[in-house]
């Protein structure tokens, strides 16, 4: 099988695929695995532990063209940085997963008066009003990740406002989270977004072969990662790839909805045995210099 596309979607299809059996190569016009957001350290270790299962990547690739014959598919690509490397590919099963766009096509709101922005969505102001101003809009129609929870959040925000209540929502908050095996989350603020800042900080980790859970589960492939505010120790941002890392990665996103440092989530007793205290531990890492259990 091949999969156009080794973003968030792609991933999680091409890992069902493979885990039942198939044969599956990704093909990525960006360099990288798992779209756009996602950190660059935790990419290439998610992609490691990918092709240890059996995914094979070909990165820095486009595809021009597709045939189908009889029951094979022959796939046509090109490298990115050289027209000139070329190859043909085969498969009997092709997914193409490159993206999502917003679905504002056909609503009628030109003729409202709402225009649309280059990308198809409807801007909108702090409170989710349209230009027009009794018309609200929220979720995969205007800017922002498509995610579910961004939008239900961004709907109940909007019922507050329209209520009069004050708004907030904190985007840097809001986690996103790949499905596959294991899971891979992040909330925050990567290390390449923070040099981009000009923003020093401290980095944690702690590696989730090293927690007892996650090795007597024999699911012991990750990494935890924090990003702490050199000065300020405040937790900045958290990446993680894990056993339950969709469920963890909450803890991560109330922790800095509320302005914690490295050292408030160190300093709280978790459970143990349980994967969450790879977080614990990375949360220490960042703060006294190194974890306990390693």
């Amino acid at each position: 099988m091949i999969l156009i596309g080794a973003g968030v979607i792609g991933l999680e299809l091409g890992s069902v695929w493979e885990r039942l059996g198939a044969k599956v190569t990704a093909v990525e016009f960006l360099g990288h695995v798992g779209g756009m957001g996602i950190d660059m350290e935790l990419s290439k270790n998610f992609q490691r532990i990918l092709k240890k299962q059996g995914m094979n990547f070909k990165l820095n690739t486009k595809v021009t063209g597709a045939t189908k014959t009889g029951d094979v598919i022959k796939v046509d690509i090109e490298s990115v940085k050289d027209s000139s490397k070329k190859e043909t590919l085969e498969c009997d099963t092709l997914l193409v997963c490159i993206g999502r766009r917003p679905f504002t096509d056909n609503l009628g709101l030109q003729e409202l008066g709402i225009e649309l922005d280059k990308a198809g969505r409807i801007p909108v102001d702090s409170r989710f009003t349209t230009k027009v101003p009794s018309i609200y809009a929220i979720g995969d129609v205007i800017e922002g990740p498509m995610l579910a929870h961004k939008a239900e959040d961004e709907g109940i925000v909007c019922v507050e406002g329209i209520a009069g209540g004050p708004v907030h929502i904190d985007y840097n908050c809001v986690p996103s989270v790949i499905y596959t095996h294991p899971e891979v989350a992040w909330v925050g603020k990567t290390e390449e977004m923070l040099k981009e800042e000009g923003v020093e900080y401290k980095v944690g980790k702690f590696p989730i072969a090293a927690n007892s859970r996650a090795r007597t589960n024999a699911d012991s492939d990750g990494l935890m990662k924090v990003l702490g505010d050199k000065e300020t120790d405040r937790l900045l941002g958290v990446h993680m790839i894990s056993p339950s890392a969709g469920e963890i990665i909450n803890e991560a996103a109330l922790a800095m909805e509320y302005g914690a440092s490295c050292e408030d989530v160190a300093r709280v007793c978790h459970a143990h045995p349980t994967v969450s205290e790879a977080f614990r531990e990375a949360n220490i890492a960042a703060y006294a210099g190194k974890p306990i259990n390693m």
